[in-house]
């Protein structure tokens, strides 16, 4: 099991049930250090006083709110922790909504709820099977890293998922960024919802991150001193170009046909396919047909031969 990221307890009603908090996602990002290019030293950020310009080592450093330009107001991890806060030490479930009512963009980071001993897991699965019978979601308050959030708690396969969420004043309104005044024919929304269809898939696994891919391949060349791979082909599209929307609808709808393999056989991609040379699949086919010619006019006279020396043989 992953190191656990915090210890606490959900309250559900008058039952609690302790927990240990695990991060349900990892990151498979590939990291650079900064380095000083002449001499491919490591770059270090340190932290310094800005008032005696000494570095000040870890243990040194607190907490301070900034009241004005010129004072601060210290504060300890000490007294954080014992703020009078009831999600202070538990994940507090306040409702139970349809899971359809939350809007995703509100859904920040995902972590796994463990049991943190064996006597918490009566109460965990009871408020697993209760959560899936009534197929609802459970909207909680908890405090953590020095804040109070809202979470969303559900279930994935037989485990209890904690979503951390937005606050509703923490998400920006869109309305500034709509387009206005934009005329669309029927035809091209019917085009467009056609494409939706065609492009439609019940399982999404199989999607791998392709950018991380080439960069080990970069990284491995690199390493190694041997030629880099070569760039990814492609036409750019022109900044600012009007573009045929129709056309490119009924292109993609096209290509998206062929790599489901509907048209053009299992192996269709969405590739461009290349123009054959009609001069070379001329040329290509009497060559064939002479091949076979050969072939059976040599099998004949080796046939006659066969039967004359058997001729021989027998007088």
């Amino acid at each position: 099991m992953p190191r656990p990221l915090w210890t606490g307890a959900i309250s559900f009603g008058l039952v609690t049930i302790p927990i240990k908090v695990v991060s349900a996602t990892e990151d498979h990002s590939i990291r650079f250090h900064q380095v000083h290019l002449e001499d491919m030293g490591r770059v270090r950020t340190r932290k310094v006083c800005s008032i005696d310009d000494e570095i000040v080592p870890p243990e040194e450093i607190g907490k301070g709110y900034e009241l004005t330009k010129d004072e601060l107001v210290p504060v300890t991890d000490e007294e954080l922790d014992e703020m009078p806060l009831p999600t202070a030490k538990a994940i507090e479930i306040v409702a139970f909504v349809d899971a359809d009512s939350i809007d995703p963009i509100r859904i920040s980071d995902s972590y796994y709820l463990a049991i943190d001993g064996q006597v918490a897991a009566k109460p965990y699965t009871l408020l697993r099977k209760a959560l899936e019978r009534s197929d609802k979601v459970a909207v909680a308050k908890f405090a953590w890293h020095n804040r109070e959030r809202l979470g969303l708690l559900r279930v994935r396969e037989d485990a209890i998922v904690l979503h951390a969420m937005r606050w509703p004043d923490e998400i920006r309104s869109p309305e500034s960024l709509k387009p206005k005044n934009v005329d669309l024919d029927e035809k091209e929304i019917e085009r467009a919802v056609q494409l939706t269809d065609t492009m439609a898939l019940d399982d999404i696994s199989g999607f791998r991150d392709e950018y991380r891919e080439a960069l080990e391949e970069l990284i491995e060349a690199k390493a190694e001193g041997t030629e880099l791979p070569e760039p990814a082909g492609g036409e750019e599209q022109e900044a600012g170009k009007v573009v045929d929307l129709m056309a490119a609808l009924n292109a993609s709808v096209k290509a998206a046909r062929e790599s489901r393999g509907e048209h053009g056989g299992p192996d269709a991609t969405v590739h461009a396919m290349q123009p054959r040379k009609k001069t070379t699949a001329k040329k290509a086919a009497p060559a064939r047909k002479t091949t076979a010619v050969k072939t059976r006019t040599a099998k004949k006279t080796t046939t006659k031969k066969t039967a004359a020396a058997r001729k021989r043989s027998a007088s």
